[in-house]
């Protein structure tokens, strides 16, 4: 089985896997986080390709446990642990190439200590965060909001007031909270570029929901 026959296979399993996860964190996420880690892959120049493909395919494996747990559990620990067994499963067999794409996993979600060091992790790490701004972002603040009953819209005093997962929570206090600093903490070059125009968008955006709805 070639390198190409073992990714589809892994991407099934990984498909299956998610199909019945929510909308923020499905399959459709994956696929994108994957198209983010490629094209920033090809502008640093420096990355195993193989490794970032894989990694990027695998990174939310753990999603489930996660939910299951309300968040006790993280899934970046958890997914690396279920990645060695997915690749072993998809007959990759090389300990090292194994060893890098699972520590790609642990370290995409930058929390609890392990840090993105290598140039793989650093990219599976900013097209994750990529997913989460520009107009994909806003679209996935309004999914969330209304999966939770949350508000359409609030005024910034409002939204900076309220608590996340309430019914005065909404997509324009995500925004507010998280992800218009997102751009400044990407960590390769070609993830803050393509960052900043979608963090752009997003800024606009807003401004153009408060003029409709204030004046």
């Amino acid at each position: 089985m070639n390198y190409s026959q073992k990714l589809k296979k892994l991407s099934d399993a990984v498909r299956k896997r998610l199909e019945s996860a929510p909308g923020c964190h499905d399959w459709e996420h994956t696929r994108r986080v994957l198209h983010n880690a490629r094209m920033i892959a090809d502008g640093e120049k420096k990355a195993d390709m193989k490794v970032v493909e894989c990694a990027a395919v695998l990174h939310d494996i753990a999603r489930p446990e996660e939910l299951k747990s309300k968040g006790k559990l993280c899934h970046a620990v958890i997914g690396s642990e279920l990645a060695d067994k997915f690749l072993k499963n998809c007959e990759f067999r090389n300990e090292e190439f194994i060893k890098k794409v699972c520590n790609c996993v642990k370290t995409h979600r930058y929390r609890g200590g392990h840090s993105p060091l290598l140039i793989e992790e650093k990219i599976v790490y900013d097209a994750d965060k990529l997913d989460s701004i520009g107009a994909v972002g806003v679209g996935r603040a309004f999914h969330f909001a209304g999966r939770i009953g949350a508000k359409l819209h609030n005024t910034e005093k409002e939204a900076l007031g309220s608590d996340s997962y309430s019914s005065e929570d909404s997509a324009y206090r995500e925004y507010l909270v998280k992800l218009r600093h997102i751009h400044g903490k990407l960590l390769t070059k070609t993830g803050r570029k393509v960052a900043k125009q979608r963090s752009d968008f997003m800024h606009e955006f807003f401004r153009q929901l408060n003029r409709e709805v204030y004046g």
